[in-house]
């Protein structure tokens, strides 16, 4: 694992244990946002989780189309839904 994910601070890891559990939240968008591998992904699940929890997300996210950017065709750096509203700040 790479020394940065040791020091992730509390908010980072949460963000991505969510985006990782998330259906429509590709594993290339998490890479690209947090520059972590997909290895290094699971490692940190594995690491966080629950051994049942992990057994249950890997089992889940295991050939899901949706988070497999290359089996979508998805293009990283579109972080939402077709279907989820205009984000306004």
């Amino acid at each position: 694992m790479k020394k940065a994910l040791k020091n992730i601070d509390l908010e980072s890891l949460n963000r991505i244990i969510e985006m990782a559990w998330e259906d429509r939240t590709p594993f290339e968008v998490i890479e690209k946002e947090f520059c972590i591998s997909h290895d290094e992904l699971i490692a940190l699940m594995r690491n966080n989780l629950k051994s049942s929890s992990f057994k249950l997300w890997r089992k889940r996210v295991n050939g899901r189309k949706t988070k497999h950017g290359a089996i979508r065709n998805f293009k990283v750096g579109r972080h939402r839904c077709d279907r989820q509203g205009k984000i306004s700040n």
